[in-house]
């Protein structure tokens, strides 16, 4: 009886694994958040990513972006890859102020002139200092938007002086620069800016040219006072849900870091042909863009210094040496120049020269 038992359990065995061997294995499926609109140059970019991946690893990962808010909105989008409820997430770290507190210093007015610029330099500076703020995710690319100016509903501003009185939307550190200019800060979620603009609930936004087409602000805003020199991109990130990383199998890993690390640069150039759009699309619609005279963007720069010295207190205060912060700082600068040289040498247009 005892033989007839073990033959069965055998022949059953000998079964299971023949059957599993020739099982297909399941696809691994990824969510992919995105709180941009779907014809955003952030959407496209990242749509292109996934399709790469998916082919590359056809059969075994596959990547489905949820656009516009569907998943998550901005404001959720860390802490919500960080719990699960998307798998991988992009967002800026204004939405989530306090949460990446050292990679808020790409967010401060350093003088980056262009996306294509502070996209590299952020990812430049990743790679050198790999803050322990992102050990709680995998990060996959940093990018950034080009250096925030006023863009206003009635009143053109022209001085420092013009700022007082008024609204301007701003979030994160880019709030702080809106009231180191003199202006009140009012910080609206991206996708109700439109109509907070419209409804005259704010005077005008602290933004790139690239928001006045892609989110149709230019069809309400009247006057871009162009002086980049005083004002701070936002710094994006494209991050994946550490646990859902570690489950990947290596092979899988690899292809999604090498193929990303493809991506930063053809996001950083198409962030500035973005800006480019929107400021031809601001044109057309009679929009007025205001050139700023040296002297007074002199005045701009001395008025935003503090936010850069607060943020160096602030970062003091959590533990990190004054040195360090520095250090930080000096690299950054060091980058914006080698990537501005880059710029030039690749001539590749930019929306402020």
């Amino acid at each position: 009886m005892a033989r007839k038992v073990l033959a069965v359990v055998f022949v059953v065995a000998v079964f299971s694994f023949f059957f599993a061997a020739s099982g297909t294995a399941e696809v691994i499926k990824i969510k992919f958040a995105n709180y941009m609109p779907i014809m955003h140059t952030n959407t496209i970019v990242m749509g292109k990513f996934c399709e790469e991946v998916n082919k590359k690893l056809a059969g075994k990962v596959e990547i489905t972006q949820y656009p516009a808010g569907t998943l998550l909105k901005a404001p959720q989008m860390a802490a919500g890859v960080a719990s699960g409820v998307a798998d991988m997430g992009l967002a800026h770290c204004s939405y989530s102020r306090g949460r990446f507190p050292v990679m808020e210093l790409t967010e401060l007015p350093l003088g980056a002139s262009s996306s294509f610029i502070l996209t590299h330099v952020i990812n430049d500076f990743y790679d050198k200092f790999k803050p322990k703020e992102w050990d709680a995710y995998h990060p996959l690319i940093f990018s950034a938007s080009t250096p925030s100016t006023i863009q206003t509903l009635k009143k053109p501003v022209k001085t420092l002086e013009d700022l007082k009185g008024m609204k301007i939307r701003g979030t994160g550190r880019s709030g702080d620069v809106v009231k180191a200019l003199g202006a009140t800060t009012t910080p609206i979620e991206m996708m109700d800016m439109y109509e907070s603009l419209k409804r005259g609930v704010i005077d005008g936004n602290m933004g790139p040219y690239e928001q006045l087409k892609s989110f149709r602000t230019g069809e309400v805003l009247k006057y871009h006072s162009v002086a980049w020199q005083a004002g701070s991109g936002y710094t994006f990130y494209v991050i994946f849900n550490k646990n859902k990383w570690n489950s990947l199998p290596k092979e899988a890993q690899k292809v999604i870091d090498e193929t990303a690390k493809t991506y930063i640069d053809i996001w950083a150039v198409e962030w500035n042909k973005t800006d480019l759009d929107g400021k031809e699309f601001f044109d057309k619609q009679g929009g007025q863009t205001i050139p700023i005279p040296d002297t007074e963007i002199q005045r701009w720069v001395k008025a935003v210094q503090p936010v850069i010295d607060d943020y160096k207190k602030d970062m003091v205060s959590k533990g990190f040496k004054a040195a360090e912060v520095d250090g930080w700082i000096k690299f950054i600068k060091e980058r914006i120049a080698y990537w501005k040289e880059q710029e030039k040498t690749r001539k590749i247009p930019t929306a402020y020269q």
